[in-house]
């Protein structure tokens, strides 16, 4: 695994919130190796929102704004943890 994916992996499961860190780590230890570098900059661009507004979007308790309406929040929106 190259540095950035490495950096993104590490930031996906120490964000600070728990379920956030839980849920998005897993999601990238099974998709960033195979992201292009235009998905590596879209879930970056993601990584850099608030932990709450993130949530909120993941569990669908909010509306997902346009900008973040892509491919790869379409990926983490169909992603499920399995034990």
């Amino acid at each position: 695994m190259d540095a950035r994916r490495k950096r993104l992996l590490f930031r996906s499961a120490h964000r600070g919130m728990q379920e956030n860190d839980l849920f998005l780590g897993r999601f990238a230890e099974r998709h960033l190796a195979a992201m292009s570098d235009e998905q590596l900059d879209r879930f970056e661009a993601l990584l850099e929102e608030n932990d709450n507004d993130l949530f909120n979007w993941i569990s669908r308790r909010e509306a997902l704004p346009p900008a973040f309406d892509h491919d790869v929040m379409k990926m983490i929106l169909n992603f499920k943890i399995s034990p």
